[in-house]
């Protein structure tokens, strides 16, 4: 038996246990943290997918809300946990600019989390009060660019994800206008019905029933698919901005160092719930799109994609958090 030969033995042998391991996953109930309240738009598909996923998995998968600080706590509590592939991070948007917006975390976002799966995006909608003059995304535009500074726009907060998409817009389209932020889209909305603060880039999910009632005017989906929900709205690249697409969305990260077998087992668990039609028809009512490819390679680059994006618009905007 030559050298090469043992060394094989040798890695196979090493290699045994954390197959092993993911061969036999879950061995204990898994838990998903969500660092989101309790009945909220991120809670309610992780809900989904724990009781999906507890149907079919050999353990149940309990949902855990881990709130405080943003979303600081519950990443906080999962990049310390033990990685052995029983808990995992439940987040959206929010993890991929906490590197630009908090410089001293108690984590690295990036070196601690192995993305696991991208389970789907919901596209911001640009809207304005419904007694705006502008019926089109190019008029709105066009009014801003002849009234640099007069116009303001409301968003959720400081550094959150409705204030990033407007400024990605104001800066495609090289226009200006005045940030107003408010503590979460609940607060904001009274303004901008009453048209005080006429613009607002939100979540689908939430300006759907504005729109839907006449109270705010939907000029664009920064998607490139049209909503369902609002067919006769353009997309942004149909609108004249192509390229111009925001999101929030939903992935599963583990603990950076759990092992890959346990990551891939559990990438496709969540994966086949996510292709179940009747999942899919309960997401749609939350204007999620389900992501066709929920591998963990597609997850990773998607994150580094969108960490790349919003760090830039940070940087460029001078964004701080409140």
């Amino acid at each position: 038996m030559n050298r090469r030969h043992l060394l094989g033995l040798g890695a196979a042998a090493a290699l045994a246990p954390v197959a092993a391991r993911a061969q036999g996953w879950p061995s204990q109930p898994v838990r998903l943290v969500v660092p989101f309240a309790a009945g909220g738009p991120t809670d309610i598909p992780a809900r989904l997918f724990a009781d999906e996923l507890s149907k079919t998995l050999p353990q149940r998968v309990i949902v855990e809300n881990r709130t405080g600080a943003g979303v600081v706590v519950g990443t906080d509590a999962v990049a310390k946990a033990p990685k052995d592939g029983q808990t995992f991070l439940y987040t959206t948007v929010a993890h991929s600019v906490l590197r630009a917006l908090f410089p001293r975390l108690p984590f690295d976002p990036v070196a601690d989390f192995t993305p696991v799966s991208l389970i789907g995006v919901i596209p911001m909608v640009i809207t304005v009060n419904k007694d705006f003059p502008a019926r089109t995304l190019q008029e709105l535009v066009a009014k801003l660019r002849a009234e640099p500074g007069r116009h303001d726009y409301a968003s959720s907060g400081n550094g959150g994800a409705l204030h990033l998409a407007t400024e990605l817009l104001l800066r495609r389209a090289g226009v200006r206008a005045n940030h107003v932020p408010y503590r979460g889209t609940a607060a904001a909305m009274p303004d901008v019905l009453n048209g005080t603060i006429p613009i607002i880039v939100d979540v689908a999910t939430t300006t759907l029933p504005f729109v839907q009632r006449g109270e705010t005017r939907a000029l664009a989906v920064m998607d490139s698919q049209r909503l369902p929900q609002l067919p006769d709205v353009p997309t942004t690249a149909e609108a004249g901005f192509p390229g111009l697409e925001a999101y929030t969305w939903h992935m599963v990260l583990a603990p950076s160092g759990t092992p890959a077998p346990v990551v891939d087992a559990a990438a496709q668990a969540f994966g086949k719930v996510a292709a179940d039609a009747g999942v899919q028809r309960r997401l749609a009512d939350l204007a999620m799109r389900i992501e066709p490819d929920t591998s963990p390679a597609r997850a990773a680059a998607w994150m580094e994609a969108e960490r790349t994006k919003w760090e830039s618009i940070i940087r460029e905007a001078g964004i701080r958090t409140d």
